[in-house]
């Protein structure tokens, strides 16, 4: 287990920053797999399961693609790296197993044969630039998932947006299909954390059944 002591979930949501700069210790490999696990179990969209994650974790390869990301040290400094991506042409390719896995958890044979048309004539209908903002949501919701069991498993994490596509996608080779979303730096902070930016008060942002109206 990480060298910093655990959290709660409610603690790693309230307590969370982005940190600046990291150690470069190793991350052993059950427990980078545990993040991971963390990340596949989320839900998405007729579970279709469309994110696609690189690690980079060797030295060569996080100078790379610190390269592809304005220069920015903690993707260097991180212990891994998770290159959160969501792949346009998933659907296609997965559909039929994501149906044989739901069919072996119980889906209902009417459920399936709906799915079977509803997904296609759903997800072909969209733009490359609909598709580009449906992967982040999908993407996103794992991404977080990862993060949070990252920082209740005691390490430091930095969601990062600041890349290039076009570089991170040399660097790491990926197929034309992928859209890259988002970058993942863990580790253990290096030095003194972030400061707390806090956050807006819930009268800010929450309203109760219209906008406007305060949530009592």
């Amino acid at each position: 287990m990480s060298s910093k002591k655990p959290k709660t979930l409610a603690q790693a949501i309230r307590e969370r920053h982005a940190t600046p700069s990291f150690d470069g210790s190793p991350i052993p490999a059950a427990e980078l797999k545990q993040i991971l696990e963390a990340g596949l179990a989320a839900p998405s969209g007729y579970n279709m399961q469309p994110w696609r994650f690189v690690v980079v974790q060797s030295h060569e390869q996080k100078k790379r693609l610190r390269g592809a990301s304005y220069n920015q040290p903690k993707v260097e400094e991180a212990s891994a790296v998770i290159v959160a991506c969501g792949d346009t042409d998933g659907w296609r390719k997965d559909l039929d197993e994501m149906l044989r896995l739901g069919r072996e958890g119980g889906m209902p044979e009417g459920y399936a044969h709906q799915a079977e048309v509803a997904v296609p004539n759903y997800l072909s209908s969209f733009s490359i630039e609909q598709m580009k903002g449906w992967l982040n949501k999908m993407v996103m919701i794992a991404f977080t998932h990862m993060m949070l069991t990252a920082e209740v498993m005691g390490y430091d994490t930095a969601p990062m947006e600041g890349f290039e596509q076009e570089k991170v996608h040399e660097v790491l080779r990926l197929p034309m299909s992928y859209h890259v979303v988002a970058l993942l730096a863990i580790g253990h902070c290096k030095g003194q954390d972030k400061f707390d930016g806090g956050r807006f008060d819930m009268a800010h942002t929450v309203f109760s059944e219209e906008y406007g109206k305060p949530l009592k």
